[in-house]
């Protein structure tokens, strides 16, 4: 579709990164993760997304406007991968998810960024959602090179199901181009936001990515 684009306010080498997707998803996973990837890491907002289709709404933050859709990244650093964060303040509407997944994956192509990695949260029936039960995380990959990093790192593969929205269409894109997309899929309650199930994919995240022992207690 067009009327999606992507406007670079600042000028970084990405070649390598990886991409984390923050788009709203079930329990607010990766918008938690998105936030807390950002605050944590330190990034700084590197570009916009914007389309006419968009809502018509400004986000005021210390005393700055910020548009719904933005792009954060931070440097390279030793042997961690570099980390570029898409984070929408809405939820794209269905007739909006083909185009905006194309836009983003089309970006990190362009850019030369290596792996898309999509936090979501999967609904399970008659979860327990008191105790000291931890949150199981699975993942499933676009190419054998996300396959193999999912194994590789003790992660549950998701077997069947079904995986919708932006993290579902970038899949699809990523296969079909032959790019790297892994979707970590955290049980997650439907109903409200899900800070303990974003938790377990920070931590999942960090053991495939950062190495940096992030703290994601205050989450739990």
């Amino acid at each position: 579709m067009e009327g999606i684009q992507i406007y670079e306010l600042k000028r970084m080498d990405l070649r390598g990164a990886t991409v984390i997707d923050g788009f709203p998803s079930v329990g607010l996973v990766s918008s938690i993760v998105a936030n807390y990837l950002i605050n944590a890491l330190n990034l700084t907002q590197i570009g916009i997304m914007d389309s006419i289709y968009f809502p018509t709404v400004a986000l005021v933050r210390d005393g700055q406007p910020m548009n719904p859709v933005r792009i954060y990244a931070g440097s390279k650093v030793d042997d961690h991968d570099q980390i570029v964060v898409f984070i929408s303040e809405f939820q794209p509407p269905p007739n909006l998810i083909k185009a905006i997944a194309a836009t983003v994956l089309d970006w990190a192509q362009d850019a030369r960024c290596n792996l898309l990695v999509c936090p979501e949260g999967l609904i399970v029936d008659a979860r327990e959602d008191e105790g000291d039960r931890q949150v199981e995380v699975y993942g499933i990959g676009s190419t054998d090179k996300a396959m193999d990093m999912i194994r590789k790192n003790g992660i549950t593969v998701f077997e069947e199901g079904v995986i919708t929205g932006v993290a579902g269409v970038l899949l699809n894109e990523g296969r079909k181009r032959d790019f790297d997309v892994i979707t970590l899929l955290s049980e997650a309650h439907p109903d409200y936001p899900d800070a303990r199930a974003a938790a377990r994919a920070i931590e999942i995240i960090d053991k495939l990515l950062l190495h940096t022992e992030l703290d994601a207690r205050p989450l739990y």
